[in-house]
């Protein structure tokens, strides 16, 4: 059972380093636009969250089919991004996940193993 989502999120810009996460972020947003217009991914959105205290402040959620997540994240240029990102960004994060049928489907995977 595949995934058909990349949740990528951080905290904030290092100090100091605003304007540089600021330029690559248009960058990134751009990179997806290609990536979608291709049919690489099938959408994203971006997100930035009111301030609440916590330490997740803004991510993209990614979609697509299994295979083509599969091949976006073994590129060189998404590994770039994410080494950039690192630079610039406070508790940034990549993590594969579902949405949709894909949450039934696991939601009865966890039933069927529940023990007793």
């Amino acid at each position: 059972m595949g995934t058909n989502l990349l949740f990528f999120a951080w905290n904030r810009s290092v100090p100091g380093r605003e304007k540089l996460s600021g330029a690559h972020f248009q960058e990134f947003v751009q990179y997806l636009g290609r990536l979608q217009q291709s049919g690489s991914i099938k959408s994203f959105d971006t997100v930035f969250l009111d301030p609440h205290g916590g330490d997740l402040n803004g991510f993209f959620l990614i979609q697509g089919e299994t295979a083509k997540l599969d091949a976006l994240v073994a590129t060189e240029e998404w590994r770039i991004h994410l080494t950039r990102a690192a630079m610039h960004l406070e508790r940034l994060g990549a993590v594969r996940g579902v949405t949709g049928e894909a949450v039934m489907e696991r939601m009865n995977l966890w039933n069927k193993h529940i023990p007793g």
